[in-house]
């Protein structure tokens, strides 16, 4: 008996400390674009990132074969009330720990510099994120209205 016992508690162990590895520790929720011509050479995609972990995490790149060039941009405000657009300080975005990070318009956002394919609505356009702990994920942003 004393075996038995002793078995299954390894067993739990082990459970234990593997059991977080099908755990997503970043999620993605809502990826979208806004809708705009193919007269108009960019675009944005947004969505909100959330962190599962117990550790920060940053997005350091995106990419999609609908844009030429993919940055992660903010917008901020110029003076006077002017607002202006830039790449993020650091080329990341933090994602802390437990929390979120949400990129909208007006905010922190995923530029498509070169657009290759028109954002008509309905569109699906595959993105590759890549996370600084986290790694790839592959996500699918649907071009709408607002």
């Amino acid at each position: 008996m004393k075996k038995v016992i002793f078995l299954l508690a390894v067993l739990l162990i082990t459970a234990v400390a593997c059991g977080g590895g099908d755990e997503e520790t970043i999620t993605v929720t809502d990826p979208w674009g806004r809708t705009s011509p193919m007269a108009a050479e960019n675009g944005a995609f947004y969505m909100t990132l959330n962190n599962n972990s117990s550790s920060d995490d940053a997005l350091v790149s995106a990419a999609t074969d609908a844009c030429a060039t993919v940055e992660l941009h903010e917008m901020y405000d110029k003076g006077d009330g002017v607002m202006g657009m830039r790449p993020v300080e650091g080329g990341s975005i933090t994602v802390p720990a437990g929390s979120s990070a949400e990129l909208k318009p007006g905010g922190l956002h995923v530029m498509c510099l070169g657009k290759e394919v028109d954002f008509t609505a309905g569109t699906e356009i595959p993105l590759t994120l890549t996370f600084e702990n986290a790694g790839e994920m592959e996500v699918t942003a649907v071009i709408r209205d607002n």
